[in-house]
Protein backbone atom coordinates (compact mmCIF):
# COMPACT_ATOMS: atom_id res chain seq x y z
CA UNK A 1 0.00 0.00 0.00
CA UNK A 2 2.73 2.49 0.96
CA UNK A 3 5.44 0.94 -1.17
CA UNK A 4 5.19 1.58 -4.87
CA UNK A 5 6.44 -0.80 -7.47
CA UNK A 6 10.03 -0.16 -8.58
CA UNK A 7 10.93 -0.61 -12.21
CA UNK A 8 14.44 -1.12 -13.52
CA UNK A 9 15.77 1.61 -15.72
CA UNK A 10 17.08 0.57 -19.08
CA UNK A 11 20.86 0.84 -19.43
CA UNK A 12 20.77 2.80 -22.65
CA UNK A 13 23.32 2.57 -25.39
CA UNK A 14 27.02 3.40 -25.05
CA UNK A 15 26.48 6.48 -27.18
CA UNK A 16 23.94 7.88 -24.72
CA UNK A 17 26.31 7.28 -21.81
CA UNK A 18 29.15 9.14 -23.56
CA UNK A 19 26.84 12.06 -24.33
CA UNK A 20 25.95 12.12 -20.63
CA UNK A 21 29.63 12.49 -19.66
CA UNK A 22 30.37 15.06 -22.37
CA UNK A 23 29.64 18.16 -20.21
CA UNK A 24 31.99 16.91 -17.47
CA UNK A 25 34.75 16.19 -19.97
CA UNK A 26 34.24 19.62 -21.54
CA UNK A 27 34.54 21.30 -18.12
CA UNK A 28 37.89 19.59 -17.48
CA UNK A 29 39.21 20.69 -20.88
CA UNK A 30 38.17 24.31 -20.23
CA UNK A 31 39.65 24.16 -16.71
CA UNK A 32 42.95 22.93 -18.13
CA UNK A 33 43.26 25.73 -20.69
CA UNK A 34 42.03 28.54 -18.43
CA UNK A 35 43.71 27.67 -15.12
CA UNK A 36 46.20 24.81 -15.12
CA UNK A 37 48.19 25.58 -18.29
CA UNK A 38 48.82 29.29 -17.49
CA UNK A 39 49.84 28.39 -13.92
CA UNK A 40 52.34 25.83 -15.21
CA UNK A 41 53.74 28.44 -17.62
CA UNK A 42 54.20 30.99 -14.78
CA UNK A 43 55.88 28.36 -12.59
CA UNK A 44 58.31 27.52 -15.41
CA UNK A 45 59.16 31.22 -15.94
CA UNK A 46 59.74 31.68 -12.17
CA UNK A 47 62.00 28.61 -12.05
CA UNK A 48 64.00 29.94 -15.03
CA UNK A 49 64.35 33.36 -13.38
CA UNK A 50 65.62 31.78 -10.14
CA UNK A 51 68.18 29.69 -12.00
CA UNK A 52 69.49 32.82 -13.77
CA UNK A 53 69.98 34.88 -10.56
CA UNK A 54 73.50 36.26 -10.17
CA UNK A 55 75.39 38.60 -7.92
CA UNK A 56 74.38 42.24 -8.44
CA UNK A 57 70.80 41.57 -9.58
CA UNK A 58 68.10 43.71 -7.97
CA UNK A 59 65.05 41.78 -6.78
CA UNK A 60 61.81 41.97 -4.81
CA UNK A 61 60.99 39.22 -2.33
CA UNK A 62 57.52 37.80 -1.78
CA UNK A 63 57.41 39.82 1.46
CA UNK A 64 57.99 43.05 -0.45
CA UNK A 65 61.64 43.71 0.47
CA UNK A 66 63.76 45.24 -2.27
CA UNK A 67 67.43 44.34 -2.33
CA UNK A 68 70.57 43.57 -4.32
CA UNK A 69 71.84 39.99 -4.54
CA UNK A 70 75.25 39.60 -2.88
CA UNK A 71 75.51 35.81 -2.74
CA UNK A 72 73.64 33.02 -4.52
CA UNK A 73 73.62 29.53 -3.04
CA UNK A 74 71.84 26.32 -3.96
CA UNK A 75 68.69 27.04 -1.96
CA UNK A 76 69.36 30.45 -0.38
CA UNK A 77 70.13 33.97 -1.57
CA UNK A 78 71.78 36.76 0.44
CA UNK A 79 70.40 40.23 -0.25
CA UNK A 80 71.80 43.62 0.65
CA UNK A 81 68.67 45.42 1.81
CA UNK A 82 70.21 48.67 3.14
CA UNK A 83 73.44 50.51 3.83
CA UNK A 84 74.08 51.76 7.32
CA UNK A 85 76.41 54.62 8.18
CA UNK A 86 78.76 53.53 10.95
CA UNK A 87 80.16 55.94 13.54
CA UNK A 88 83.62 55.72 11.92
CA UNK A 89 82.32 57.18 8.69
CA UNK A 90 82.22 53.97 6.65
CA UNK A 91 79.22 52.30 5.15
CA UNK A 92 78.19 48.82 6.26
CA UNK A 93 75.81 46.71 4.25
CA UNK A 94 72.83 45.20 6.01
CA UNK A 95 72.39 41.75 4.52
CA UNK A 96 69.62 39.22 4.97
CA UNK A 97 69.38 35.61 3.82
CA UNK A 98 66.24 34.38 2.06
CA UNK A 99 65.10 31.14 0.51
CA UNK A 100 65.60 31.27 -3.22
CA UNK A 101 61.91 30.53 -3.84
CA UNK A 102 60.90 33.72 -2.00
CA UNK A 103 62.38 35.90 -4.76
CA UNK A 104 59.34 37.13 -6.66
CA UNK A 105 60.51 39.65 -9.25
CA UNK A 106 63.78 40.52 -10.96
CA UNK A 107 64.09 44.30 -11.34
CA UNK A 108 66.06 46.22 -13.98
CA UNK A 109 69.47 47.38 -12.70
CA UNK A 110 69.39 50.85 -11.19
CA UNK A 111 65.85 50.54 -9.84
CA UNK A 112 66.95 50.66 -6.19
CA UNK A 113 68.63 54.03 -6.67
CA UNK A 114 65.48 55.38 -8.32
CA UNK A 115 63.31 54.37 -5.37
Amino acid sequence: MFISTAYAQSGGSAEQQIIGFLPIILMFVVLYFLMIRPQMKRAKEHRTMLEALKKGDEVITSGGLVGRVTKVGEGYVTLEVARSAESRGGDAAIEMTFQKASIQTLLPNGTIKAI
